[in-house]
């Protein structure tokens, strides 16, 4: 249960083990969340904590917690007002990033209109915030208008890179811990995101969706132009840390998103559901930086993503649909890490 208690721990002998056939780099899985929309969630620079969006059965938008994750004590860190995305920690740990719509108006901002298809949302009122651990001391970093989200912290602790609109696109940059020295990393129409710094800072891994000239990317600015973005087709980009020797990672179609570091340096993991025609089943896979060497992680029916590596690197994070009793619940999960099955 969340607040105290014990983990839901796996039983490789049960019915309902938390560990599907063919996920031989995952063990000894626990479950770390119960019940609502749990994901997204980002280990502490110490490995002690991990802070997560979640909207709680019952509650009409999303908010950000910390959690313990040997405890399971949980607290909600941000205002509790407006829709709040993509929290991280400051390498220090005394601090904490996310992103925010409540200094703009403190009820939920509406769903999108999916009668154009599916759709994310890409509020204008974002801006991203930090504030000590508990939550107090906020303070804004970004004030330009239109969305700026997706924020994460160089391990190196001198540099932020996150994904605004202020210039009329989505496009990723990077801003000191108190955010000055603005600094644009991309300029390609169409949408750049979800970027996360490698273990030694070096490089930045992101995802990202290039229209084509033509009816495309009409499309695509037309829909931005109402705050909102067309997932379907995302693929996995990778830069130096200022922008620089931008390479496209994979080419797998579908949508590919959610990367992060293997603690090596050497690989990515990240979300896929290129594998599956319908497009609805979203696995874990690991491509190593040069493109070869796919291999899937995750075999549950449903959604597997945002995986996340502990500092030390032998746990992962993950969300996922699994034994969620047949209903729409993500929650968040930790294994051991196995790098050699």
């Amino acid at each position: 249960m969340i607040g105290g208690g014990c983990a839901v721990e796996e039983d490789a002998g049960a019915t309902g083990s938390l560990a599907m056939e063919g996920e031989v780099h995952l063990r000894h899985i626990r479950q770390l969340t119960s019940g609502g929309e749990n994901a997204e969630a980002y280990w502490a620079f110490d490995g002690s904590q991990l802070i997560y969006q979640a909207r709680k059965p019952g509650a009409e938008c999303d908010q950000i917690y910390v959690l313990d994750p040997e405890s399971l004590d949980t607290r909600m860190v941000s205002t509790g007002d407006g829709r709040t995305t993509c929290s991280y920690f400051y390498p220090s740990g005394n601090e904490i990033l996310y992103s925010s719509t409540h200094h703009h108006n403190a009820a939920c901002p509406e769903n999108p209109d999916f009668s154009m298809g599916y759709v994310w949302p890409v509020y204008d009122t974002y801006d991203v915030f930090a504030s000590n651990l508990d939550g107090s001391e906020l303070r804004q970093l970004t004030t330009e208008d239109g969305y700026d989200a997706e924020a994460t912290f160089s391990p190196i602790g001198d540099r932020i890179v996150f994904t605004s609109a202020r210039d009329g696109d989505l496009e990723l940059y990077s801003m000191a811990p108190d955010g000055s020295d603005l600094v644009r990393l991309t300029d390609r129409p169409g949408y750049d995101g979800g970027a996360f710094y490698s273990p030694d800072g070096s490089k930045i891994i992101w995802r990202a969706s290039y229209p084509e000239e033509g009816p495309e990317l009409e499309d695509y600015r037309r829909l931005l132009s109402q705050g909102l973005l067309r997932p379907g087709e995302l693929e996995i980009y990778i830069m130096d840390a200022d922008g620089s020797n931008q390479q496209q990672l994979t080419q797998l179609g579908g949508a590919n998103f959610a990367p992060y570091w293997h603690p090596s340096g050497e690989k990515i993991l990240f979300s896929s559901n290129h594998h599956d025609p319908d497009g609805r089943d979203f696995e874990i896979y690991m491509i190593d930086i040069d493109g070869g060497g796919l291999t899937r992680i995750t075999y549950a029916e449903g959604f597997d993503g945002f995986p996340v590596f502990s500092p030390d690197g032998r746990h992962l994070v993950f969300g996922s649909n699994r034994n969620n009793g047949g209903t729409n619940d993500t929650n968040v999960f930790i294994a051991e890490w196995v790098e050699t099955p």
